[in-house]
């Protein structure tokens, strides 16, 4: 018997017996949906949540249109014993949907209406993953008290450095040291809002200024700030809660600003910023 006797056969049992033959990739006539799209969109889709035979069935009915479910399985290669489990997915994930019926039609909804409802899903997604992780796992990060990696910047640039002070002032929960040998006018009115709301918080705030910036108005610090000049002061600095430091090094002009949550360097600053207020003057 031939090969092309046993094709015959095969099909003429198929048809006297209604046998269900589903297609073959390796065919060329049907199952071959994938091979409409690029392996980039394949992927995307992929990425979106769909598994393949979901991929299969979907891009099915964008080729062909409304369809049974036994036509989808049909042309999209999906094993019939699959087919409802994989309408049913796609339906719930805003990629097809349904009109009752006997039987029961499938159409696919246009690929930017659900590249729509898979962004508001995804979007609901990660602001559940921001609540656990910004509610339950930052606390207990910010609790320890040794990181496991200390940093040392090196700031540049006056944007940079007013970013990294806003972002400490921020965080200050307990106690705010200042070292300001040089202060303006404009300065201080920038900065007496800041401190107020920092006040307000019951932060415990201590700035150290030379004895020279007493003609700028500091007196609407007093308010909110514990005050202290010195006679001269060889750059300045910030730090909070004696755990970061942002040191300013220079005598008029600073010449080299570091960031550090380093326990020693932080210790270090501390105990020198101590110091420098220990032996100054009450204003």
């Amino acid at each position: 018997m031939t090969p092309l006797r046993v094709v015959n056969l095969f099909s003429l049992v198929s048809h006297r017996h209604n046998i269900r033959r589903f297609p073959n990739h390796s065919e060329g006539e049907k199952g071959l949906t994938l091979g409409l799209i690029s392996e980039e969109a394949k992927r995307v889709l992929q990425e979106l949540g769909l598994t393949e035979y979901e991929t299969r069935a979907y891009l099915s009915l964008l080729e062909r249109g409304a369809m049974a479910a036994t036509k989808v399985s049909e042309y999209s290669n999906v094993p019939y014993s699959k087919i409802y489990e994989t309408l049913n997915s796609l339906e719930k994930k805003g990629w097809i949907k349904s009109e009752k019926g006997r039987p029961s039609q499938y159409y696919p909804k246009s690929p930017a209406e659900a590249l729509t409802a898979a962004k508001l899903k995804l979007e609901d997604t990660v602001k559940g993953w921001e609540q656990a992780i910004l509610n339950e796992l930052q606390p207990l990060y910010d609790k320890r008290e040794i990181k496991e990696k200390p940093d040392i910047w090196i700031l540049r640039g006056e944007f940079n450095i007013l970013a990294k002070l806003q972002e400490m002032f921020d965080k200050v929960k307990n106690e705010l040291m200042i070292a300001a040998p040089i202060l303006t006018k404009p300065l201080i009115k920038a900065a007496v809002p800041m401190l107020s709301g920092l006040k307000n918080k019951n932060v415990k705030i201590l700035l150290l200024i030379s004895k020279d910036v007493k003609e700028l108005g500091i007196e609407e610090v007093t308010n909110i700030a514990e005050v202290r000049t010195r006679e001269h002061m060889f750059g300045g600095g910030v730090i909070i809660d004696g755990k970061e430091a942002l040191l300013l090094l220079g005598e008029e002009k600073p010449s080299l600003v570091i960031w550090s949550n380093h326990i020693g360097l932080v210790k270090f600053a501390k105990d020198y910023f101590e110091y420098l207020w220990n032996t100054a003057f009450r204003f």
